[in-house]
């Protein structure tokens, strides 16, 4: 089992940055891919990066590659995503998520694969 609370969120101009963090609790959080979705008013929840259990790969959807970095460090149990060039169509709660299974075949962006989410921070970036 692994708690998962995401801060950073906030009201940023379209170019803007912020960093959303991902603080975990619970069994040990290197043994986990983790990922970042988000959600916008009426659509679907959709993939946005995900990062390896040692960090080594990450994913990234097509609509932020360039402009979004995910990143991990095991000794404070946290994921990062720092967001650049932030648009508004970037709007959207994120969610972090946790996959510990080992025997999964899944790509890091399938979100069915993730069994732990957080409650998510809302982003919105102004025009």
């Amino acid at each position: 089992q692994v708690h998962l609370v995401e801060s950073g969120g906030g009201l940023v101009q379209t170019g803007g940055s912020l960093k959303l963090s991902c603080a975990a609790s619970g069994r040990t959080f290197s043994t986990y891919v983790m990922g970042w979705f988000r959600q916008a008013p009426e659509k679907e929840r959709e993939f946005v990066a995900a990062i390896s259990r040692s960090g080594g790969s990450t994913d990234y959807a097509d609509s932020v590659k360039g402009r979004f970095s995910i990143s991990r460090d095991d000794a404070k149990n946290t994921v990062y995503l720092q967001m650049n060039s932030l648009k508004p169509e970037d709007t959207a709660v994120y969610y972090c998520a946790a996959d510990g299974d080992f025997a999964t075949t899944y790509t890091m962006a399938f979100m069915g694969r993730y069994d732990y989410w957080g409650q998510g921070t809302q982003v919105t970036v102004s025009s």
